[in-house]
């Protein structure tokens, strides 16, 4: 099994939170065992003030895995954007 990877973010790094604008310092992971592989780790971003609402949320969902910080997320490569795995314009996507 591959180790859990999370998804690359873009340069665009605004807390996933409704209605935040605030630059994220968090990234948390998480992964719905029902739609991904048990690798796949997606990304909310999070800003301070939200980081643990967001964790929360997922927690109580048992969707949680991880928060990181920021700086630690892979990025999206120069021309590549977010996609679904297998599909062209996905980072892993060959």
């Amino acid at each position: 099994m591959t180790a859990p990877t999370p998804d690359p973010v873009g340069e665009d790094l605004v807390c996933s939170a409704r209605g935040c604008r605030s630059e994220a310092s968090w990234g948390v992971l998480w992964n719905n065992p029902r739609l991904h592989t048990p690798e796949r780790r997606k990304v909310w971003l999070a800003c301070d003030e939200h980081r643990e609402h967001l964790e929360e949320y997922l927690r109580a969902r048992v969707f949680y895995r991880d928060t990181v910080p920021v700086a630690d997320l892979p990025r999206l490569e120069l021309g590549e954007r977010p996609g679904l795995p297998g599909l062209p314009g996905f980072p892993g996507a060959r």
